[in-house]
């Protein structure tokens, strides 16, 4: 039985969180024994049961090690798996000192970090981003091998860290589709004018999500045609800056903010389309739970790099504002894409 050790920083709500638990899902417990190292214990998504799946919460580090040199973090921690030995050590965060102090610690035959964004840009568009950078950025040459969550992000990583001799595996995130098409059922306090063409987007409400560049096209879809609903499902930071937005650009009559809904697909099932125009992304897992309940995606051009087959929109205005009512929608189980994600997987833990 092969030995996995997985560091991730939490389970709370969030695409990371949830790519991790799709890939606890989909892995072959008759072949490994996989302990999961979290730093809060707060779990917004449900964890699988099973004997060789074990979960162990930690306390996190305090925040101020953010600001630390990791060779020093590293110096002076210790391994908090308690000496087990390990075929496989896997950063999952990729952000946080305690999961990568966790991985490189252990006594592990190879180690792995998983990349979830793309790290140049965010670089160049974020500012506390590039401060963390600094200092941990000194924890990736550890690493025996990395996993891109889409291969839009390999060459930009590489361009970024000087990282050219390891390899870099792409493994797009996995989609369960058995649990959407399960929870898509439940019945729920909520429906839409279907009288109107109703949007929808699901994701953190960031700088990097930009949902104001979204607002601004919806102003614009307004001057054109008034029978649209826009509903987003998530919270963030910049919600009351987007909601000062919405109200500016006189679009409260259109758009709903719905918040974090622990199920959000039976609100997805009931829509006309899927919208996403993020700056940035990894990949973008909701475009592909979208793309399994059927739903017309419209999504900004520059995202077809992180979605290899997904076609985006060069015109998100037009696009919206000459789209129709879909005549049918049929729900797609995503068969190649994920078989194709778990033989990745099963490469990268060497199962």
């Amino acid at each position: 039985m092969k030995q996995i050790a997985i560091f991730q920083s939490d389970l709370r709500v969030g695409g990371i969180q949830k790519s991790l638990v799709n890939i606890l899902n989909e892995i072959d417990y008759s072949q490994c024994c996989v302990d999961v190292y979290l730093f809060d214990d707060q779990c917004f998504f449900d964890v699988p049961a099973h004997e060789h799946l074990n979960i162990r919460f930690l306390p996190p580090m305090p925040a101020w090690n953010r600001l630390v040199y990791f060779e020093a973090l590293k110096r002076f921690s210790r391994d908090v798996t308690g000496g087990k030995e390990y075929d496989v050590a896997v950063d999952f965060s990729s952000y946080r000192n305690e999961c990568a102090v966790g991985a490189i610690k252990a006594r592990a035959k190879k180690r792995v970090m998983w990349i979830h964004n793309d790290v140049e840009i965010k670089r160049r568009n974020e500012a506390k981003y590039r401060v963390l950078w600094h200092f941990f950025k000194g924890k990736l040459k550890y690493y025996d091998a990395f996993a891109a969550v889409s291969p839009g992000i390999i060459e930009g990583f590489r361009r970024t860290t000087g990282i050219t001799d390891k390899p870099i595996l792409p493994i797009p995130n996995h989609i369960d589709t058995g649990e959407i098409f399960r929870k898509v059922t439940a019945k729920i306090p909520f429906s839409v004018d279907a009288r109107k063409l109703n949007l929808c987007s699901v994701g953190r409400i960031c700088h990097q999500k930009g949902y104001d560049i979204l607002m601004r096209d919806l102003a614009e879809v307004k001057r054109r045609r008034q029978d649209f609903h826009f509903y987003l499902i998530g919270d963030g930071p910049d919600r009351a800056a987007l909601e000062k937005q919405i109200a500016s650009l006189g679009l409260s009559g259109e758009v709903t903010l719905l918040g974090n809904q622990p199920n959000p697909f039976p609100y997805m099932d009931q829509m006309d389309g899927f919208v996403l125009t993020s700056r940035y992304e990894g990949q973008g897992m909701v475009i592909w739970e979208a793309k399994a309940l059927g739903l017309p995606l419209y999504i900004s051009k520059n995202l077809e790099i992180y979605n290899p087959g997904i076609v985006g929109c060069s015109d998100i205005p037009a696009a919206l504002a000459a789209a129709e009512k879909p005549a049918e929608k049929r729900y797609d189980p995503l068969t190649a894409y994920n078989a194709a994600i778990s033989e990745q997987v099963r490469t990268i833990l060497e199962l």
